[in-house]
């Protein structure tokens, strides 16, 4: 018998494929480099009509993300290391968003891992390509 605080999934078949779950096993992932030295990433989820996305990112000591603009909302968790930014740091277990228009440089100097979620792509002023080109 179902608990009052329980509650039952429709069977995995009883969905449409668009409307499934879809799990991603990060740890088995392998790591890719960026165009930014000592720093790598994992894709998690990324929508190229939207250009939202969801990345792991592991920063390698002294690593540093040039000057950007977050175009839309950015949401970050430090899960080891800490980041560090004109504005102040995140360190583990922290957590840090920024607004839309947002502009600064990231820099990693312990290095640093974290989960970013971001709703559209950034703006690299010194002409960089990111993941979304």
């Amino acid at each position: 018998m179902t608990q009052p605080h329980e509650q039952r999934s429709p069977a995995r078949t009883s969905q449409p494929s668009n409307l499934r779950s879809r799990y991603v096993d990060a740890a088995a992932m392998a790591w890719h480099p960026t165009d930014f030295p000592g720093i790598d990433m994992k894709i998690l989820y990324a929508d190229a009509d939207s250009g939202m996305s969801t990345i792991l990112f592991r920063m390698a000591p002294g690593s540093v993300v040039p000057l950007h603009e977050h175009t839309a909302l950015e949401q970050t968790y430090i899960l080891s290391g800490r980041l560090v930014d004109d504005e102040g740091e995140v360190g583990p277990g922290g957590f840090v968003w920024r607004p839309g228009g947002n502009i600064h440089i990231a820099r990693a100097p312990e290095g640093a891992t974290f989960l970013s979620v971001f709703m559209k792509p950034n703006r690299f002023f010194g002409g960089a390509k990111f993941f979304t080109d």
